[in-house]
C-alpha cells in the first residue's frame, strides 16, 4: 500500500482527478480503450466534476460502478443517478456506461445478463474506490451474506450482496476482480477512516474487506 496524505481536501481532489485522467490517457494511447471503475457516494463528487471536463477520448472509455444499490435510477439512493449527475456529463458524456442494475425485483434475476455485459471490460484499467469506517469497499461489507464467496480467488465478476443495516440489496464487483485492476486508487477523508485503513492492514479480508485490494493500492487521504 502506498499512502499519500494531502494538506487539504481540495488539493487532494484536484490532484487525484489529474492522476486519474493521466492514467486513462495512457491506457487509451497504448491500447485504444480503457475501463474506469468508480464508487458512488458523495465523497468522489469533486473528482468527477473535474474529470467530466477533461479532454480525453471518452468515446473509448467504459465506465462502471464498484457496486449498485438495487433501486431504479430515478431513486435518490441510486449510484447510477449520482454518476450521471457528476461524471457522465460535459465531455465525459461520450463514455460508455456499463450497467450494474437492471429493472427487476432482485439482483439475482439480473446477475447473468449484467455479468456478460461487464466481462468485455475486464480487467479494470483504472479503479477508484471509497471505503466506509467499517472497512468495506464496494458492497463487500463485514458480515455480508456472500462475503466469503466474493473474496474467493475463483469468484465471478459480480455477486448480489445483502448485509444487515445497509438497506437495499446490492450488486457488487468481487474482490479478485477489483484487486486485478491495473491501477488502484482509494479515496478517504477524515481521522476515523485513516485509523480504519491503518487497522485494516492488520486484519483479514473477512474482518476488513478493504484489505483484499490494498497490496497494490495508492491510498489518497486528507483530513
Amino acid at each position: 500500500m502506498n499512502f499519500q496524505a494531502y494538506p487539504d481536501r481540495e488539493m487532494m481532489m484536484l490532484s487525484l482527478a489529474d492522476r486519474l485522467a493521466g492514467a486513462l490517457a495512457d491506457f487509451l494511447r497504448r491500447e485504444g480503450r480503457a475501463s474506469f471503475c468508480v464508487p458512488g457516494g458523495a465523497t468522489p463528487g469533486p473528482v468527477f466534476d473535474t474529470l467530466s471536463g477533461v479532454d480525453l477520448d471518452w468515446g473509448n472509455v467504459s465506465i462502471f460502478l464498484n457496486d449498485e444499490r438495487w433501486v431504479d435510477e430515478d431513486h435518490p439512493r441510486s449510484n447510477t443517478r449520482f454518476l450521471r449527475e457528476r461524471l457522465l456529463r460535459g465531455r465525459a458524456l461520450q463514455a460508455d456506461l456499463v450497467p450494474l442494475y437492471q429493472h427487476g425485483a432482485t439482483p439475482e434475476a439480473a446477475l447473468e445478463a449484467l455479468t456478460e455485459g461487464l466481462r468485455p471490460h475486464l480487467p479494470i484499467s483504472v479503479l477508484l474506490l471509497g471505503m466506509g469506517e467499517d472497512m468495506h469497499v464496494a458492497s463487500l461489507f463485514p458480515g455480508a451474506d456472500r462475503l466469503p464467496e466474493a473474496l474467493a480467488p475463483e469468484a465471478p465478476p459480480l455477486l448480489p450482496m445483502r448485509a444487515e443495516g445497509v438497506g437495499e440489496p446490492r450488486m457488487t464487483l468481487t474482490a479478485p476482480h477489483l484487486a486485478a485492476a491495473m491501477q488502484i486508487h482509494l479515496l478517504i477523508t477524515g481521522a476515523a477512516k485513516r485509523a480504519a485503513i491503518e487497522r485494516a492492514v492488520t486484519l483479514s479480508p473477512l474482518e476488513a474487506p478493504v484489505a483484499s485490494v490494498l497490496k497494490n493500492a495508492t491510498v489518497h487521504w486528507a483530513e
